[in-house]
């Protein structure tokens, strides 16, 4: 069997969304849905980049962690890396994570730049996300519903906020098409 070389870029994707919220917003779930409606996309966990360090990985915590707050950086700057090569290749990337500060979206701005960026925060409410946090299979024991007031505050302005508090996640998907311009996209 012979290799050719092949382009792996084309023209580049429509643009990148930044799925954020606080844990049990329904990043996750609902970026895998996105991702599905679109004709070609790439959804990026970025959990799941964190859980490829094997030795060393600290996830965040409510704690003062200099070290887990370093990794935050670093799994967003690989994400960006993953992201920026999937765009340039013609995929949508979808990525979710927890984004409550300005710095820490600023950084997501400045790294992935190869294509517009929309950042859409899903804002169900702590009460909510607590809610779904229980019911789901990771139960998470850690009460993140603190995160929801900061988020607010430093990021108040920025991006589309959406109440899913009520919404399927296929409406949620739809609201997150309109409002990034990706409804017009298969």
């Amino acid at each position: 069997m012979s290799l050719n070389p092949v382009s792996i870029d084309r023209e580049s994707a429509a643009g990148a969304v930044l799925l954020t919220g606080i844990p049990g917003s329904g990043k996750s779930t609902v970026a895998a849905a996105l991702a599905g409606r679109l004709r070609m996309s790439a959804h990026i966990e970025v959990d799941a980049l964190q859980q490829m360090i094997v030795s060393g990985g600290q996830w965040p915590s409510p704690a003062e962690n200099a070290e887990a707050d370093r990794q935050i950086f670093l799994r967003a700057r690989n994400a960006c890396l993953l992201a920026d090569s999937f765009a340039r290749a013609s995929f949508v990337p979808v990525l979710d994570d927890v984004v409550v500060s300005r710095a820490h979206l600023d950084f997501y701005r400045t790294t992935l730049a190869a294509v517009p960026l929309h950042i859409v925060i899903l804002a169900p409410g702590p009460a909510v996300a607590w809610q779904r946090n229980q019911a789901r299979e990771k139960v998470l024991t850690t009460d993140w519903s603190p995160l929801d007031e900061l988020m607010r505050s430093e990021l108040g302005q920025q991006g589309a906020w959406i109440d899913n508090a009520a919404q399927t996640v296929e409406e949620t998907v739809e609201a997150i098409r309109s409002v990034s311009g990706l409804a017009s996209i298969p």
